[in-house]
């Protein structure tokens, strides 16, 4: 989890974010001239570029592929553990976890803590095959597993307006909204 004080971004830089994941395509020069005409920020394109050299450095985002949504099947799983064989197994457990690549979002989500997955498979013959070694390898740690399909995946993306929130936080953040209206 992170905690508010973690990240020290400037609202200048939370802007150029915003217009890089408005425009994911865009070239520096052409988000320079975003940032100008819907912000106000008058940057070089090099200067630009460094600062989202830097923000990916400090790990203030990630670039990432997001396949179409229909190329995959997408299932939740929620696992419940059998905790009397929690401290000897969970470690590996939670390794293959995050080491598979069929495992999209793993998280904590309830007060039992139980373990959530958001994981995508091309076929249900290929999730049921994975479920089924997965039992075998980690079985003991086990008590309950919930295989939900994720039948239609209406949204997959973050849209830009989501740094608006964090904009909105401080004065100088507020201006620059203010500009863009």
């Amino acid at each position: 989890m992170v905690d508010d004080d973690s990240f020290d971004v400037s609202p200048r830089d939370i802007v150029i974010l915003k217009a890089r994941v408005d425009n994911p395509t865009a070239s520096t020069r052409k988000l320079s001239q975003v940032l100008e005409s819907e912000y106000g920020i008058t940057l070089s394109h090099n200067r630009i570029n460094e600062i989202l050299r830097t923000m990916s450095e400090e790990e203030i985002f990630r670039e990432t592929i997001l396949p179409n949504r229909e190329i995959f099947r997408h299932y939740q799983f929620r696992i419940a553990f059998n905790f009397p064989n929690f401290e000897d197994n969970w470690r590996s457990c939670y390794e293959d976890l995050m080491n598979d690549p069929h495992i999209l979002v793993f998280f904590t989500a309830d007060s039992n803590y139980h373990w959530h997955c958001i994981s995508q498979f091309r076929t249900n013959d290929q999730m049921e095959r994975w479920v089924h070694e997965f039992f075998k390898t980690h079985g003991e740690l086990i008590s309950e597993f919930h295989n939900t399909m994720l039948h239609s995946v209406h949204k997959f993306q973050t849209e830009a307006a989501i740094f608006d929130d964090i904009l909105a936080e401080t004065e100088e953040g507020r201006k620059y909204l203010e500009h863009g209206e």
